[in-house]
């Protein structure tokens, strides 16, 4: 491995440990806010201002990593994170947590300028398993992040936004010392319709073979809101969990999801087929959704992470389609499109889950697992389409 993915994934790693410091704490410092009976609103609410502003703000930042390169993106993304994290461990009221993430949101592209730059300095043969490389550095990242912001919330709730502010000002030293630049082919001017999340969206039109493909990443981006909106809430209601046991869980997950991605996501691909990895990858997690839909005991979900990570197949095989249906000059804005399409997604998406699971925590708690695992269904039809399979990678003997 190259020095230039070396430090990007270290880079994303960082970023996924200071993002993931704060999960296990969240909902107890709504309930410290806004009372336990608006929590689990609020708590979708902020996860829809956040992705609110990632609709209208990734592809200015996709468009402008093309045009100026992706580490001035980068660490730009990485200095609002960690202001961000201060003004919301200082938070006296909900008012600030809003604006808090409202700051996040407009500068958080280390995802999709992190795509861009992997795709920049990868050869197509060998993008689903650098994605799967990535997908491994997130995973370790929400390995440690939940395990020091459980400890820490135990003793505050405020102290984890201050740790993940201090982890994203690490983050920032780190990339302005080392991170090269990976973007050699910028484009030649910046166009100002291309800084518009609704146009971005509409050029898609114009790409036709893509189409299909996107169909299939905002059903996997729709469903996806389940697990990132629920997990902890549904968790600490459902079964109890304190801030630790949730922290416990999602390094858990992290870190089955992070050896998946890294030694096992790029061979089964490419033995695969990108097409058949994505469904072993939706099929492993719809089942894994049922069977948390049914489980009773709080050890349950631990029992099914491995499920979950066998899951995590599913993102970098369809990213890696995506990617060879568009140039090395696009590449940015590509991935600033499919991040604002599921931000988009992520404005309704919590708080159509987060009020669903409230609506049924009493009756049917596990039914929104459920109805999450039969939606996976919607992507058949688009995957196997003429168009979807133009282009693909071909399984090796």
């Amino acid at each position: 491995m190259n020095r230039a993915l070396t430090v990007i994934l270290l880079t994303l790693a960082l970023d996924a440990v200071g993002m993931s410091l704060v999960f296990p704490i969240l909902p107890g410092l709504l309930r410290e806010l806004a009372g336990a009976d608006a929590t689990a609103y609020h708590y979708g609410a902020l996860l829809a201002v956040y992705a609110a502003m990632q609709f209208l703000f990734s592809p200015v930042l996709g468009a402008l990593s093309d045009r100026y390169g992706r580490r001035p993106v980068l660490l730009a993304s990485l200095a609002g994170a960690a202001a961000d994290y201060v003004l919301m461990a200082l938070a006296p009221n909900l008012a600030w947590l809003y604006v808090g993430r409202v700051l996040s949101g407009v500068t958080g592209a280390s995802m999709a300028v992190g795509t861009a730059y992997i795709t920049d300095v990868t050869d197509e043969p060998d993008r689903a398993r650098r994605y799967g490389q990535m997908g491994a550095a997130l995973g370790l990242g929400f390995v440690v992040g939940p395990l020091i912001g459980g400890a820490l919330g135990e003793w505050s709730l405020r102290a984890p936004f201050l740790a993940a502010a201090a982890m994203n000002a690490l983050n920032l030293l780190l990339a302005w010392r080392v991170l090269p630049e990976s973007n050699q082919h910028r484009t030649a001017a910046l166009e100002v319709v291309k800084l518009s999340a609704f146009s971005a969206l509409h050029r898609l039109q114009g790409r036709r073979p893509l189409l299909p493909l996107v169909g299939v990443f905002a059903v996997v981006a729709l469903v996806s809101q389940v697990p990132g909106s629920l997990w902890i809430l549904y968790g600490q209601e459902r079964y109890g969990w304190t801030a630790w046991v949730a922290g416990l869980s999602l390094a858990c997950y992290g870190g089955l999801h992070a050896v998946s991605q890294a030694f096992v996501t790029g061979p089964l691909v490419a033995r695969l087929g990108e097409r058949r990895g994505l469904l072993v990858g939706m099929a492993a997690d719809g089942l894994g959704f049922v069977l948390i839909g049914v489980a009773t005991v709080g050890w349950m979900p631990f029992a099914l992470l491995p499920l979950f990570a066998a899951g995590g197949l599913a993102l970098p095989a369809l990213q890696a389609m995506l990617a060879r249906q568009v140039d090395e000059q696009h590449q940015g804005e590509l991935q600033g499109t499919l991040a604002s399409l599921t931000s988009l997604i992520g404005v309704g998406g919590p708080l159509v889950v987060t009020a669903a699971f409230a609506a049924t925590q009493q009756s049917a708690p596990g039914s929104v697992w459920i109805a999450a695992a039969l939606f996976y269904l919607l992507a058949l039809p688009l995957l196997f389409s003429r168009r979807a399979r133009e282009g693909e990678s071909q399984p090796t003997p």
